[in-house]
């Protein structure tokens, strides 16, 4: 379903990419993990098209992504993202804004993309809150609408990139619980995460990534459990264990 072949990537001399590869069967979900700065977050945005690419090859289902080429709006709205900070529009509801997508990109009737919303926001558990707009949603529900806006475009894949790290603690479940059911249900996934015990139920496959080179990838029990590479386990020593 996504295939990420040598992929580089440079801002000016800084590489942030470097010869990085990733294969994501459908169905499947694989979890990057990394320090800040490693380079997780560009690594969505060139799978998704928002960035270019300096080398190597990215496709989604078959075709390929070339992020100035008139194919990749196309493309794009194929794959959904979900992002730290929800980017939800303010002046619209929770319901409003899943519709957008859907009407204004794929041409839906509004009545229909309307009741495809509400049946969206009721299956991330804010069938209550159609009508509440984002400043008077909490971070965990503004997320979930941003979960449900990705659904409405009926993608392909949807790729996460920290979708918990700008949550207080206590809503981090409520959007995890969203992922894990999207999961169940045979969504093509990459998440970029912190979060290792949802990495340790949900994926298949984690990947980790520092100064923009796949240190190591394997199963996540291998990769969680026992890391063969130094800097793994240096990492998740950090993480699980933080000083």
């Amino acid at each position: 379903m996504i295939s990420v072949r040598n992929v580089g990537k440079a801002y000016g001399t800084q590489r942030v990419l470097d010869d990085v590869s990733l294969e994501v069967d459908k169905g499947e979900v694989v979890c990057v993990i990394g320090p800040s700065g490693s380079g997780k977050s560009t690594l969505l945005r060139c799978i998704n098209g928002l960035e270019g690419y300096d080398e190597g090859e990215i496709a989604i289902d078959g075709a390929a992504v070339l992020h100035k080429h008139k194919s990749i709006h196309a493309l794009r709205s194929e794959v959904g993202m979900v992002f730290q900070r929800f980017n939800l529009f303010p002046h619209r509801t929770a319901l409003e804004n899943v519709m957008e997508g859907p009407v204004h990109v794929k041409g839906m009737s509004r009545s229909e993309a309307r009741d495809q919303a509400a049946a969206l926001l009721a299956k991330v558990g804010l069938g209550e809150k159609l009508t509440a707009y984002p400043a008077k949603l909490s971070g965990g529900q503004q997320q979930r609408v941003a979960i449900a806006r990705a659904l409405a475009m009926q993608p392909k894949a949807i790729l996460f990139d920290e979708p918990t790290s700008a949550l207080d603690p206590e809503l981090v479940g409520d959007v995890l619980k969203v992922m894990l059911t999207l999961a169940h249900e045979g969504m093509t996934m990459v998440v970029v995460t912190h979060e290792m015990g949802f990495a340790a139920e949900v994926a298949r496959r984690v990947l980790f990534l520092d100064h923009g080179r796949v240190i190591e990838e394997g199963t996540t029990l291998q990769i969680l459990a026992d890391p063969r590479h130094e800097r793994t386990r240096d990492f998740l020593q950090r993480v699980l264990r933080p000083v």
